[in-house]
């Protein structure tokens, strides 16, 4: 399972940098912008070159509307500035066939400029709240507009979790679904240490944190903090070994 964590600027970013060997991504957004808030592109290259050349950075797109000529735009302006994984938030999409036309566009833009980027299309888990897709259309949303991975978050940030909104048993529904289409699967949405097992047990690929390592697990007023990243993987790297040890078992 990969790391991803989510810096709101520069100077975190730098700290992140510090606990570089710790996590696996470092994700660029702006959290006063939404769940999936876009930042700029300047920042997005000023994370990019703070960041040891052998992580790749992360943009979210925003939590964009169903406009796919704009969404490929900004897409393409996250790919130009240096980002190698680039998210799109599909809150304005009530259809998946609106969900994947706006994908579309976005890897059509992307794979253009840069074939090897990866594409993530992300939907989210309290999406009853909002009225957008359903979460477990995701995967076949990124399936069929040729992504390569489909992510889970939470689009309202008021305390509520993932598994609030989205039982273990549907997340795990969930990823088997992307790696039965060939795509990763992400998850995230204030998740904690507490949550490592489960996530761990259905196979996650990502796990996106910005809360759980940030000082007082605060994602909007605290910061992050390299000792909190290095202990949140020391828990998933337990939680691999463990894994392994009872799939050796059985």
């Amino acid at each position: 399972m990969l790391l991803l964590i989510s810096p709101a600027d520069v100077e975190e970013a730098r700290e992140c940098a510090k606990a570089a060997r710790f996590l696996d991504i470092v994700d660029v957004k702006k959290p006063d912008e939404g769940s999936l808030g876009a930042n700029f592109p300047w920042v997005i290259r000023e994370i990019r070159d703070v960041v040891p050349s052998d992580k790749p950075v992360s943009a979210t797109v925003g939590d964009v509307p169903y406009k796919p000529g704009t969404v490929a735009q900004a897409a393409l302006g996250a790919v130009v500035s240096g980002a190698t994984y680039i998210k799109v938030g599909l809150y304005g999409c009530t259809t998946p066939e609106q969900a994947i036309t706006v994908m579309r566009g976005v890897v059509r833009a992307v794979k253009d400029y840069r074939p090897e980027a990866l594409v993530v299309a992300s939907g989210y888990a309290d999406a009853h709240r909002i009225g957008c897709v359903n979460p477990l259309a995701l995967p076949d949303i990124a399936f069929r507009s040729g992504c390569d991975a489909a992510m889970l978050d939470t689009a309202i940030k008021d305390g509520t979790r993932l598994f609030d909104h989205v039982p273990p048993e549907l997340c795990a529904e969930f990823v088997r679904r992307a790696h039965d289409s060939g795509q990763l699967a992400a998850l995230a949405g204030s998740v904690g240490v507490d949550d490592l097992g489960t996530l761990t047990g259905i196979g996650t690929d990502i796990v996106g944190v910005r809360g759980a390592v940030c000082e007082r697990g605060d994602r909007n007023t605290g910061r992050i903090q390299p000792h909190l990243v290095a202990a949140f993987r020391a828990e998933m790297d337990r939680h691999a070994r463990e894994q392994t040890t009872v799939a050796a078992g059985n």
